[in-house]
């Protein structure tokens, strides 16, 4: 079977870099930086696999896992994040993602793990180093990600499921997540 890769990823150098290096394995590629150009691209095109960034500047990747596996329902959906965290793996395996991967990762591991199951992996996984101890400040922004998803994406839900003011919200949208 041939080989063809959805790349998802806001990071416009990240997901070229990975193109390139998936075509050095014969490996056709198509990239797309936000959630029309995906939702057109999986419209368009039957992929093998998808690679799905966590932070798509604005929008949390979330909320393409079900828009993408109602589409292509038969590609190996793989999230990737700067921000591993167990709440957003969890969250995403239930939303219908095959696997998580944390980045900085090269291709490689990335086609490991688009072709292993989350569900067969081992309690001693590689993957699990990434699950380290949160600062509050951390799984803040975790908790802020999961009720955002859950209100698919609409910013004044959000605020008012987290009882919080809606300005507030969007200023801690705008912050990078911080470290562990």
């Amino acid at each position: 079977m041939n080989r063809n890769i959805l790349v998802i990823d806001d990071d416009e150098v990240f997901a070229n870099t990975l193109a390139r290096s998936f075509e050095r394995k014969h490996i056709q590629t198509h990239i797309a930086l936000n959630k029309v150009q995906a939702i057109e691209a999986a419209t368009q095109q039957q992929f093998s696999d998808i690679t799905l960034d966590l932070n798509l500047g604005e929008q949390s990747g979330l909320q393409l896992i079900g828009p993408l596996r109602a589409l292509q329902a038969n590609a190996n959906l793989l999230v990737l994040t700067g921000y591993a965290s167990i709440a957003t793996t969890v969250q995403a395996i239930k939303l219908g993602a095959d696997n998580y991967l944390a980045k900085p990762a090269d291709s490689a591991a990335i086609l490991r793990a688009l072709d292993e199951d989350v569900l067969s992996t081992s309690e001693d996984d590689t993957n699990m180093d990434a699950f380290q101890t949160m600062s509050v400040s951390r799984l803040e922004w975790e908790h802020i990600q999961r009720v955002l998803a859950e209100h698919e994406g609409n910013v004044s839900a959000t605020a008012r499921a987290l009882n919080m003011h809606r300005r507030t919200l969007q200023r801690k949208l705008t912050k990078r997540p911080v470290g562990r």
